[in-house]
């Protein structure tokens, strides 16, 4: 992670940033899309819609249906975003991003929970070549990360560190995967799997826990019960919370770092969801509109990726769930 961006999460308290910026100073992004054209949706999601025989088309109608037809989804979206203070509508953008590219939707709610259920009953551990990740993260390679306070510095350091020290590289004789921290450790059934309605992964869970605890008052995970990080993140109750504080991050991130207010835009929270490093890819643009400024040229706004304006781009439809709820 850049050092920038370092320095500036060094001094998040929760959701929030303490900084010289004062708030009023962010720069609104206004709603719709920068790109009059889709940004290209990578090769694995076409693939994955392929071999399931369907379109995004259908996918993003199936999702949508769930949403229209089931109020106390809704109502439950509605509630959980006032407690995070957003707008509910950011919620459903990632909740839709991810069906349409990632997974087809469960045509009822109820199923999730029933999935939900099953988790704490399977045996499966995070771990990686016969070593657990609280095995691994006891490396002196992590020491510093025992400084940081609060599970969203903390992993975020670890995860760091992973990238610095040992992703695709050989340590103390051992190889290691040219993959990102979460798919290698904390996803044991296959790479790349999410879970749940806001389809999450448990990193971004273990990130968000403490935040979690604090607004929701649901209890901590924790990486030595993988079970019941995976029954969290399958059980709606809990974890629409859990995307609603990962937006809440992501918002805070630009405000702060990137002097951008990205609050009236769902398509950019959507895309930084889907994403995921708010405060990197922060930390570029403002170093990106630093060396703008100083050229003379106007700054560069946040930009939606494909997930992102697919959002923008149904923006009234996503609204409108929320107008007779």
């Amino acid at each position: 992670m850049a050092p920038r961006a370092r320095l500036v999460i060094g001094i998040c308290l929760g959701f929030f940033c303490v900084g010289t910026l004062p708030v009023s100073a962010a720069k609104l992004v206004p709603e719709g899309n920068r790109n009059a054209k889709q940004p290209p949706v990578p090769g694995v999601s076409a693939k994955r819609t392929k071999s399931a025989q369907t379109t995004y088309e259908a996918k993003y109608g199936k999702v949508y249906q769930l949403l229209k037809t089931d109020g106390g989804l809704v109502s439950k979206i509605r509630s959980i975003s006032s407690r995070y203070n957003i707008d509910p509508v950011h919620m459903v953008g990632a909740i839709v991003g991810e069906h349409t590219y990632n997974v087809d939707a469960y045509d009822r709610l109820q199923t999730y929970y029933v999935k939900a259920v099953s988790y704490l009953k399977s045996d499966f551990s995070f771990s990686y070549g016969g070593e657990t990740v609280g095995q691994f993260v006891e490396r002196p390679e992590f020491a510093d990360c025992e400084k940081e306070k609060g599970s969203y510095d903390v992993w975020s350091c670890r995860e760091a560190v992973w990238d610095k020290s040992f992703r695709g590289k050989s340590v103390d004789g051992k190889k290691w995967p040219n993959d990102r921290f979460g798919a290698v450790f904390f996803q044991p059934f296959y790479a790349g799997q999410t879970f749940g309605i806001g389809q999450l992964n448990p990193l971004t869970a273990l990130k968000m826990t403490d935040t979690v605890n604090r607004v929701s008052g649901f209890r901590q995970i924790s990486h030595t019960n993988p079970q019941e990080v995976y029954q969290t993140i399958m059980d709606p109750d809990k974890s629409l919370a859990y995307v609603a504080a990962t937006v809440k991050k992501s918002i805070a991130a630009y405000r702060q770092i990137a002097d951008f207010d990205i609050s009236k835009n769902p398509g950019i929270t959507a895309t930084l969801y889907n994403l995921g490093n708010p405060e990197a890819r922060a930390a570029r643009l403002a170093a990106e509109n630093r060396v703008r400024r100083a050229k003379g040229q106007r700054v560069k706004l946040p930009e939606e990726n494909y997930y992102g304006w697919l959002v923008n781009e149904k923006l009234d439809e996503l609204k409108a769930l929320f107008q007779d709820s």
